[in-house]
This record gives structure tokens, sequence and C-alpha cells, in this order.
């Protein structure tokens, strides 16, 4: 009897396993990578494999469950024409195509008439940043993935709930997993103070959801309308270099122009999502002074997640970009897990003789990502793409720049977790101003730099084949 009991629950683990590799084939958006990785593991640890996909890989789509984050509303479908008809009159026939492009995969808001400073540093970021936060009259919508208990975290608070107090409405949303351990007293007094804060996906109501795996990875900010930041930097302390990994590394950019406008529609599309409520303008969506900005720059919102489509758009941004390179590629990436689209791409571009470059950390900041990150980086090596470790601290930036002109900045990263799992943003960014500056930090960031080779990464797996050898394994389990 107990013999068929032990029968009867291993057969039954089998049927179970077997169950969630049919989703995986059927139903999911998983690259043969994950579900080989899934498979093997469900086969090694068949009770425990499996606990491990229901809390960590499970992320099974269902048509409705993202229906509140669909960009619906008329005004908004209106202006996404809007964009096609500003992206045909572009007299640039190059920009006229690359927008054109992103417009089919979902990009949003193109305009021609943005002014754009680029950030490389906390201090100038949060500087330029929490001055707009003091000086906003009608509204400030904020949107990041992480807000520190720490010096800058508070500051954002105690400037905000002054803000509430002053009649400004202020909304904050932040993700459950992001926020931790936040600065809960701060946000407290926010909320008594008349603020409006929200977190997305919380994991404590969402323990057997597929929607748990999916994070808020968003870092936006827009403030009266008029004014938006969109990039790689969180709110904490660590992002001014005071964290155990030193100096810090990023990208960000501040817009003023009627790009605005497709961040603050990205906020609200999550607002909506998130506290279930109709989306309510301010009056400031798509305001009329965005008109009288005089800047040259041309800028598309690119959104990716699992609400927006099949084709994440901003993997087709980065694979669009890749493939229309005539002379040079430089990526910023802590997180440079390719997949094989964007393997194949990068390596086709150096076969071509485009210069392509990244950065990578010299250290990791999460268990076996680094190993990934040297094992994609000695297989596109191979191609002839340089790479190079960057020494002086840790390197967050998520940013791409090609032939000088084509910019990218934003949140995503160069893995699964980015384009296929979590919701991101990049500014999509037509300016050989912008491109000069950031192919010029690119360079200052090479004096920072060893070059990583094929002798140095044998020597590196030699000594830890195991862990190379199990990020490799797993590695498209996340």
């Amino acid at each position: 009897m107990i013999f068929d009991l032990e029968l009867y629950s291993v057969i039954a683990v089998c049927i179970f396993n077997f169950v969630c590799l049919l989703l995986l084939f059927f139903e999911e958006r998983s690259s043969p990578a994950r579900i080989a990785s899934w498979a093997l593991l469900f086969i090694i640890l068949p009770i425990i494999g499996f606990l491990m996909y229901l809390f960590m890989g499970q992320t099974y789509y269902s048509a409705h469950k993202y229906k509140l984050k669909g960009i619906t509303d008329e005004e908004v479908v209106a202006a996404h024409a809007l964009d096609l008809e500003n992206i045909e009159k572009e007299s640039n026939e190059e920009y006229r195509t690359a927008a054109r492009a992103l417009h089919k995969f979902g990009a949003i808001s193109y305009t021609d008439n943005n002014e754009t400073k680029l950030y490389t540093l906390g201090d100038d970021k949060f500087r330029d940043l929490y001055g707009d936060l003091r000086n906003a009259k009608k509204s400030i919508n904020m949107e990041y993935y992480i807000i520190r208990n720490d010096e800058l975290g508070n500051e954002l608070m105690d400037i905000l709930t002054q803000k509430v107090k002053e009649g400004v409405k202020v909304r904050l949303l932040t993700d459950d997993v992001g926020i931790g351990k936040g600065p809960a007293k701060a946000i407290k007094k926010f909320k008594e103070a008349g603020g409006e804060f929200a977190v997305f996906h919380k994991v404590l109501y969402l323990i057997l959801s597929p929607k748990k795996n999916n994070r808020n990875h968003r870092k936006i900010a827009v403030i009266d309308g008029e004014v938006g930041y969109c990039g790689g930097f969180n709110i904490g302390d660590e992002y001014l270099g005071k964290g155990p990994l030193g100096f810090w590394r990023d990208s960000a950019v501040r817009i003023q122009g009627c790009a605005v406008w497709g961040l603050q529609v990205r906020f609200w599309a999550d607002w909506a999502y998130v506290t279930d409520t109709p989306i309510e303008y301010d009056g400031d969506l798509y305001p009329d002074s965005c008109a009288d900005v005089k800047g040259n720059d041309r800028i598309s919102i690119v959104y990716g997640g699992p609400d927006v489509s099949i084709f994440n758009p901003i993997r087709m941004q980065y694979l669009q970009m890749i493939s229309n390179a005539k002379k040079t590629v430089y990526i910023h990436s802590p997180y440079f897990i390719l997949d094989d689209s964007l393997m194949d791409a990068l390596s086709l571009a150096a076969s071509r003789g485009v210069d392509v470059r990244v950065i990578i950390p010299d250290k990791p900041d999460h268990p076996f990502v680094y190993w990934n990150n040297i094992r994609c980086s000695s297989m596109v090596m191979q191609n002839g793409v340089r790479v190079y470790k960057y020494n002086r601290g840790f390197v967050h930036s998520k940013t791409m720049v090609v032939d000088g002109e084509y910019c990218s900045v934003g949140s995503a990263n160069f893995d699964d977790r980015s384009l296929v799992l979590n919701f991101e943003t990049n500014a999509a960014i037509f300016s050989k101003n912008i491109g000069s500056q950031m192919d010029a930090a690119f360079m200052e960031d090479l004096t920072y730099c060893t070059e990583y080779s094929e002798d140095a990464y044998i020597d590196e797996f030699n000594h830890h084949k195991f862990k190379v050898a199990f990020s490799r394994l797993f590695g498209g389990l996340a």
C-alpha cells in the first residue's frame, strides 16, 4: 500500500510537470533555451523544480490579464495616428524609415521639437530632477522600480509631501519587489498629506499567479506634463556611488517637448491598471505648451512588456538599431545575456565591418549574472565584437548609440527579464548632438575598462568551470 502511494505520487508529479511543459510550449512566450532549462530542472528535481517554476518561471499570458494596461482611450488613439502623420512629414529619410518601423511595433509620441539633456552621473541627474520637482506647479507623476530608505529616498518623499501640501497633484507608483525595504514612514506621511501612492503587482497577493514574475522595472517621471525623465537610475544613495559597489555609472535623459506626452501616457496606463480605475487626465496629458519648445531632437518612446506585443517593441528597437548600423554600435549593459536574435544581429554587424563594442561590469550584483555575461561575451567576441569590463565601479547604464546619432536610453537590459518578463521604457532618440555626447561618454568609459579576450575567458572558465556551466545551463530560466 505504501509502495502504491509512492508510485501514485511519482506519477502525479510527472503528469504535473508534463502539463507545465505543455504550457511552456503552447501558451507561454518562452524561448527554446528557457523551455529546455525548465525541462531539465523538472527531470533532475521533479518537485522542487515545479515549485521553482511556480514561483519564478510561470509567465502564462492570457488575453485578458493586462486589458486595463491597453492604451485604447480615444484621445490616445488619435494622438497615435498623429504620430504616423508626424513620421511621414519627417524630411530625413533615414529617420523616417527608422521611426516608421518603431511605430509599427508600438512606439509612441514621435516628435521633432524636443530638447534633451543626457546624464551619466547620479549627482547631476538627481540635482535636476529634484529641482524640477520642487518647481512643480500642477502635477507630478513618478514611476520607479526602487526607492531606498536612505538619504536620497527620504529626500524625495519630503519633496513630494511638501508639493502635496502646496496643492500639487502627486502620484507615486513603485514596484512591490523594488520598494522592498523602502521609506515606509516617509511614504505614510506622504499619503496622510494627500499624496496618491500605488504598488505594482503585490507579491503577497500573487503567490500562485504568474503575474508575480512580471515586475515594473520602469524609471520615469513627468512634471506638469512638460518635463520628463527616463533612464536607468532608481532612487537611492547607491546611485550616487555611495553603495557597496562603489562608483556608479548609469544613464538617463531629461526631455522637454512633445515626446513627454509618451511618458505621460505610459504612466497613466500603468496607474489605471494598478489602481483599477479609469484613466483621468489632468489636462496636462498633451499640453499645448509642448509646441513652444524649439528643440531639434526627434524622439519616440518605446514600451516593452507582456502587455504590448508578441514581438517585444524594445527587442525590435535593439534589433533595428544594430541591423541598420553602418559604422559603430556602442552598448552599455549590466546584464548582457543575449537571446539568439540579438547574438546574431551583433555578430552580423561586426562581420560587416561595423565597430561593435560592449561595456559590461567587472563584478556581479546578482548571483550568476556575471558568469552569463562573460559566456555571452565570449560567443560574440568570436565574431569580432569587442567587449570591455568596467573597472571603475559598477556600470548599470542601459544604452546603445549607433553611428553617433541613433540612441537608446532607458531601463531595458539585454536579457530575457527585460525583453520578456518585465515592463520597461526606453527613449529612442534621433540626434547627432546626443549621439556625439553618448559616443564621447563611451570613449571616456573605455579609459576605465579592460578589454576582454578569448584567452581571459578561457582562464576564467578553467578556474570557475562549475559556475560558468551552471549559469549557462540555467541561464534561460529568467
